[in-house]
């Protein structure tokens, strides 16, 4: 079909036919579990070692060599895992985090609960990351870390923010939550700054139940993570004297031990990961070839050949240009794509973290003043129209299918219902 030929097609919205007329649930399912993820699973609940650390510090051992990292900790969720990375970093009361504002709440509250606050940058508007060049100038003497979030499976500018760090000597704690075994230039994410997190929750691409990991090149670091929430393992870990003048009760006051059904359900994932995430790549990088070139619509992926891929492509989006298609809300333009047999085509992503009452007016430990500015000898809040990428994402992004599987015929289908209400956009308005 050509696109005079689509264009005139008649939308299901205004009730022509379905893009998509048949159910293909297993296209999406995730995690993949199989027989032997159940049979790791019931092994640990007939030993009765839920509880225990073997079968834990086997799944960080082997997390640790695939990622190329010399250490990895796990942790009971990915919060967790960025709480202790943010301890390990060394953030303490009055310190200052820089971190996107367009983020999963958890890249940032860590950081308030250790008494520091947030300094929140941009994004940059094609890859979504935080943006290198709205970083340096946010950089104060309080400065303690930059917080890259590999934003729905892109990679962050690494090389840029980097520089950056090392040229002020302050810390970079990745969070990789979105994007677990993705590669920025041929190298895994995670790998970059001094310790970088995750979580390994029941949606994410790297998926085990409800768990966290973190990994790090830097004893130190480790010791200091493990001393501030895994008080069990002090007596195997800790080298450091003062950290182990401690033993036996967390610093942090928190339990931080990942339960052993999870981490027997990572062993067995691990094993089948590059595999099943190569699919992926295979499938969304299909699709967004399919609508090379529709007005109105752009792909959120790493260029072809840049040697930096999306991992799993957790949380897949497009990019919306609403002025190529005659001012067409992005609501409208989704929900004419539902119509089309696609549930899940929604504007937006997380909201704009700047912008959020917690992070502006909430006094969460009774200082009588908000939390974000309980130690801070500054006022940093950051107003609407402060950060105007961030603010703008709702209006711009959209959900496209997350294909767990490379099915030519189907995914033909699901791109022709976009680019079919692409084309008939003037119908619309």
């Amino acid at each position: 079909m050509t696109t005079t030929d689509a264009a005139h097609e008649t939308l299901a919205f205004h009730g022509g036919p379905k893009s998509i007329a048949a159910d293909h649930e297993d296209l999406f399912h995730w995690p993949i579990v199989t027989p032997e993820d159940e049979q790791a699973v019931i092994d640990v609940l007939r030993a009765g070692s839920m509880s225990g650390t073997g079968i834990t510090i086997e799944f960080e051992n082997q997390f640790a060599s695939w990622i190329g990292r010399e250490y990895a900790q796990g942790y009971p969720n990915g919060t967790m895992a960025l709480l202790a990375a943010f301890y390990a970093a060394g953030v303490r009361r009055g310190d200052e985090v820089i971190c996107p504002s367009m983020t999963y709440w958890a890249s940032a509250m860590p950081v308030l609960q250790l008494g520091g606050t947030l300094v929140f940058a941009d994004n940059d508007p094609d890859t979504l990351c935080i943006d290198p060049a709205d970083i340096e100038h946010r950089i104060t003497d309080r400065t303690k870390a930059i917080v890259p979030v590999h934003y729905l499976g892109h990679p962050c500018d690494m090389d840029a923010i980097c520089t950056i760090a090392q040229k002020h000597n302050i810390a970079v704690v990745e969070d990789v939550s979105h994007a677990q075994g993705g590669l920025y230039k041929g190298r895994k994410v995670g790998t970059f700054g001094q310790i970088a997190a995750m979580s390994l929750m029941a949606s994410k691409s790297f998926a085990v139940g409800e768990a966290g990991i973190l990994v790090t090149d830097d004893r130190q670091m480790l010791e200091t993570a493990v001393s501030f929430a895994n008080y069990a393992r002090h007596n195997a870990l800790l080298t450091n004297e003062t950290l182990k003048s401690h033993s036996g009760i967390p610093l942090g006051g928190c339990k931080g031990r990942m339960n052993q059904i999870c981490a027997a359900m990572g062993l067995v994932q691990l094993k089948y990961y590059d595999d099943r995430i190569a699919e992926i790549q295979k499938a969304m990088n299909r699709f967004w070839d399919l609508l090379e070139g529709c007005p109105g619509i752009r792909a959120h992926r790493t260029p072809p050949g840049s040697g930096s891929t999306m991992g799993g492509w957790y949380c897949a989006r497009g990019l919306y240009v609403a002025q190529e298609l005659g001012g067409l809300p992005i609501e409208q333009f989704c929900e004419a794509v539902r119509a089309e047999g696609l549930t899940d085509c929604m504007p937006g992503a997380n909201y704009p973290l700047h912008l959020h009452p917690v992070f502006n007016d909430a006094d969460i430990f009774g200082d009588g003043k908000p939390t974000r500015i309980a130690f801070s000898d500054r006022d940093l809040r950051q107003p609407a129209g402060s950060l105007p990428h961030a603010e703008a994402v709702p209006h711009r992004i959209f959900w496209v299918p997350w294909f767990k599987h490379d099915r030519a015929d189907v995914i033909e289908q699901y791109a022709a219902a976009y680019r079919k209400v692409a084309n008939a956009a003037g119908r619309l308005l």
